[in-house]
């Protein structure tokens, strides 16, 4: 059964900084390609950052570049967002995905930006 558990989520205000997590279990972490996504109220899941299965490439959404930076944990079936400079119009709920043959999802993170 394949689990992705995002945490690290919560209240943050503008300039500040958070940390994602997302715990992956029973798969083949190494195989898989790894996405962060948000979803805005009331708006479709966007991508905010990928990265490839060894982590060696990696893609940012324009509106995260900078201040976003996407990393994985091969080893400890992990991946990362690493999120600095937060905006208001951050605030979202954060999905990690997997992607191999299929795509799998996790259950999403909230985070919100605000003074």
């Amino acid at each position: 059964q394949v689990q992705l558990v995002e945490s690290g989520g919560g209240l943050v205000q503008p300039g500040g900084s958070l940390r994602l997590s997302c715990a992956a279990s029973g798969l083949t972490f190494n195989l898989y390609a790894m996405s962060w996504y948000r979803q805005h109220p009331g708006k479709e899941r966007e991508l905010v950052a990928g990265i490839t299965r060894t982590g060696s490439s990696t893609n940012y959404a324009d509106s995260v570049k900078g201040r976003f930076t996407i990393s994985r944990d091969n080893a400890e079936n992990t991946l990362y967002l690493q999120m600095n400079s937060l905006k208001p119009e951050d605030t979202a709920v954060y999905y990690c995905s997997a992607r191999y043959v299929r795509t799998y999802w996790g259950q999403g993170t909230q985070v919100t930006i605000s003074s």
